[in-house]
């Protein structure tokens, strides 16, 4: 069969979208313009800041789009003039339905998950914090409904006990670049077969993550709260508040040990090792931030604060 000569318009933000465009550019594929978010102002000059995937597609001098307004008419006159066939989606906002029909082969989106199982915003959050012991990533067709499209490729990535959200979302995004590699081989080569999504399954979804969904609840057991931790390590973070404190809470161990106190209790050991007291055991906090202060190991922090 003949191959399909294309011209791409990629969309994604943040530096998980970067190794699925450097991947294309580098294996010689035509990316025609990406689309990305409007700069942001960062720091505390508030300098305007671009995104990771404007920066990447500057310095290789690919047209950049910035709408604010995705159903914009203008917009969508500018986005028509690349005469894009295929459109990549990574790590971007919901398209209306008069852009993701645009192309004549379709827009597909990268997912780090393995769908559907964790369909929304925080995928590699979600299986971490819920214990799984494997993810993956799949592209797919985007169509109405968020993250159920027709499945075209898939790939799975084990989740080791001592990973975080740090760890995994490294993997997924250099194993979801390879997979964007081949979605994209397949598409021109017109090799690709569709997958329908498994709506018979019991799904696990992944919303989006705000303070109120990030807060540690100590009646929890031990291993779920060191799964919550580490599912949102290092970012946002999971928080507490212990003895009218309020701290950031990055790495969490269980312990061999037994508290007689109400869950939340807090007992400091020596200048080592902060023990919170769950629902069913003992958590020893390893790293930690108090609010307005600097990231530390626990014994650093120890060593000129109180808990």
């Amino acid at each position: 069969m003949e191959k399909r000569e294309l011209k791409i318009v990629f969309m994604g933000t943040p530096e998980f979208a970067v190794g699925s465009l450097q991947m294309l550019v580098d294996n010689g594929f035509n990316v025609v313009a990406v689309i990305t978010a409007p700069d942001k102002p960062q720091g505390r000059g508030q300098k305007l800041a671009f995104s990771p995937v404007k920066e990447f597609a500057v310095s290789r001098n690919i047209p950049v789009l910035q709408p604010t307004n995705l159903k914009s008419p203008e917009f969508h006159e500018e986005l028509k003039k690349f005469q894009a066939n295929l459109q990549v989606v990574v790590a971007f906002r919901m398209l209306p339905e008069i852009v993701w029909s645009m192309p004549e082969f379709g827009t597909f989106n990268l997912h780090a998950s393995l769908l559907p199982q964790y369909r929304g915003a925080a995928p590699i959050n979600w299986a971490i914090i819920n214990g799984e012991t494997e993810t993956g990533v799949t592209t797919f067709f985007i169509k109405h409904e968020i993250d159920t499209g027709s499945i075209i490729l898939q790939d799975k990535e084990p989740i080791a006990e001592e990973d975080n959200v740090g760890t995994l979302y490294q993997r997924l995004m250099e194993k979801g670049a390879l997979l964007v590699l081949r979605t994209v081989e397949q598409i021109r080569d017109q090799t690709y077969t569709l997958k329908k999504q498994n709506e018979t399954l019991e799904l696990k979804s992944a919303p989006k993550l705000f303070k109120e969904n990030c807060q540690i609840d100590w009646s929890q057991s031990a291993k779920r709260i060191y799964d919550f931790v580490r599912g949102l390590s290092p970012y946002p973070a999971a928080w507490t508040e212990l003895n009218g404190k309020s701290y950031k809470i990055f790495e969490v161990e269980i312990v061999e040990k037994t508290m007689k106190e109400v869950p939340g209790s807090v007992k400091v050991d020596g200048k080592e090792s902060i023990h919170v007291k769950t629902g069913d055991g003992v958590v020893n906090i390893l790293d930690l931030q108090l609010q307005g202060k600097k990231r530390m190991k626990t014994g650093d922090y120890l060593r000129g604060n109180t808990v």
